[in-house]
């Protein structure tokens, strides 16, 4: 299966001399149309900047970014601006929505700025999938945290995106929720055949995923991160022991920051 999203060397650097910080170091990135992989790490390793090269939402100090065929830093700001509203779909922490419109407004608020008429079946579709028919009329405030990121979820899939980008969705969010949002995420993201990369500090979490990627001082650190790699029995290990950790509350060993320190295929 073709990949649908390639970074090739990607390096982000803050400051210089003495005081420079290697946010990226060399990232070499691989994901298949339809994976749902998920890149973990703890605060300051590096995964939010992955996400925002990835995203087009700061470009780095060397290194491509390709996505669906396109080497995204190639393009001027507004055209990447542009490709980025047709092509990536982002969830976030906080939600996003825009307060004084309703869900229904909110969903198809990405399709609306680009000109586009609304595919009101595959709208519909994905209301339904989510739960959120009878939800359509109300504004942000009045729907609790998951629902709010259940919209997000859904504006997301809105236009179609060849992949959508996940940060810490569940990170506002009670862990009973959370499993629910992200059993939503998962689902939509087969239903719609959609491209998901999700980032993620929660182990438990991230065992949703078809494949775990560790980020450790801004490099791949250890495994490779080819899409279509498969996992040991030696990864699997690895991930019922983090799994175990993560519901006990103690993941051991030495916090991680920064590296992709393996890929694990769940």
């Amino acid at each position: 299966m073709a990949s649908i999203l390639k970074t090739t060397n990607l390096k982000k650097y803050y400051g210089s001399g003495d005081t420079i910080v290697k946010a990226l170091d060399g990232v070499d990135l691989s994901v298949e149309d339809g994976e749902f992989a998920a890149i973990v790490g703890t605060s300051g390793s590096g995964k939010s900047t992955l996400l925002h090269m990835i995203g087009g939402l700061d470009r780095p100090t060397a290194g491509d970014v390709e996505v669906d065929g396109k080497k995204i830093f190639t393009l001027k700001d507004d055209a990447l601006t542009i490709f980025r509203r047709r092509k990536i779909g982002f969830v976030f922490q906080n939600y996003n929505l825009v307060p004084v419109l309703n869900v229904y407004e909110n969903i198809v608020l990405p399709v609306e700025l680009d000109g586009n008429s609304v595919d009101k079946a595959h709208i519909e579709g994905i209301i339904k999938t989510l739960g959120l028919s009878e939800k359509v009329s109300r504004l942000p405030n009045q729907l609790s945290g998951g629902q709010q990121q259940r919209v997000a979820i859904a504006r997301a899939l809105a236009a179609k995106p060849a992949i959508i980008l996940a940060d810490e969705p569940t990170g506002n969010l009670d862990s009973r929720t959370s499993l629910d949002v992200l059993g939503l995420l998962k689902v939509t993201g087969e239903k719609f055949k959609q491209t998901i990369i999700m980032i993620t500090h929660n182990e438990e979490i991230a065992q949703m995923a078809d494949r775990i990627i560790r980020i450790e001082d801004g490099r791949i650190a250890g495994g490779s991160a080819e899409a279509g790699k498969n996992a040991d029995s030696r990864y699997a290990d690895e991930r019922i022991a983090a799994g175990t950790a993560a519901k006990s509350g103690f993941a051991g060993g030495k916090p991680e920051s920064g590296r992709i320190a393996g890929d694990r295929r769940v």
